[in-house]
């Protein structure tokens, strides 16, 4: 199969099952954004981190392959003539966002409590991670705009939502571990 295929030379590109759309539609951005929040995943991942974390992440990066790939699909022709699912893989399911929450909890336990916003930083791996937080809000963004015109499978949204809780945590527990200041955002009283 060659990478190649020269059929986006013209400012499109094809969505599974035929229909072909321009680059910048609302679900390329989305499905490009969270490849993007991906390889940002992936960074964290060759990070000097504990295994444990690693192994959550490549997980993690399986379900945003999915989460693409579901997006990709165009909405009218999810369905194939036999009634099956046009794309034969497992869906994002409620077990999923479990996997986040049950992450975000075992971090939280080993944290002490958060009572100021904090300030992105202090170390090179949490400063990727607040990237990639971003990165995953924007994801967020795009997937809800993209709902608003085609409906997409709310579990979808509910999962990039609870990722994007997941980075926020990873990150201050990273700054744990690594022993990193956490600068708390204090705004300047007004005179």
């Amino acid at each position: 199969m060659k990478i190649y295929t020269k059929t986006g030379d013209d400012g499109t590109t094809g969505l599974f099952g035929g229909t072909r759309v321009p680059k910048h539609h609302i679900r390329i951005e989305s499905y490009g954004t969270l490849d993007e929040l991906n390889s940002w995943i992936g960074l964290i991942r060759d990070q000097q981190i504990d295994n444990s974390y690693k192994q959550v992440l490549i997980k993690i990066q399986e379900k945003l392959f999915t989460v693409g790939a579901l997006l990709a699909v165009d909405p009218e022709k999810e369905k194939l003539k036999s009634g099956k699912d046009r794309l034969n893989i497992p869906k994002i399911v409620t077990g999923d966002l479990s996997l986040l929450e049950n992450e975000i909890d075992l971090m939280e336990q080993q944290l002490p409590p958060m009572t100021h916003f904090i300030l992105p930083g202090g170390h090179t791996t949490v400063s990727y991670c607040h990237i990639t937080r971003t990165i995953c809000r924007r994801a967020e963004r795009l997937v809800s705009q993209l709902n608003e015109f085609e409906p997409v499978d709310p579990i979808l949204l509910s999962f990039i939502n609870r990722l994007s809780d997941f980075l926020f945590v990873l990150a201050r527990k990273l700054s744990y571990d690594t022993q990193a200041e956490e600068i708390r955002w204090i705004p300047e009283k007004k005179d």
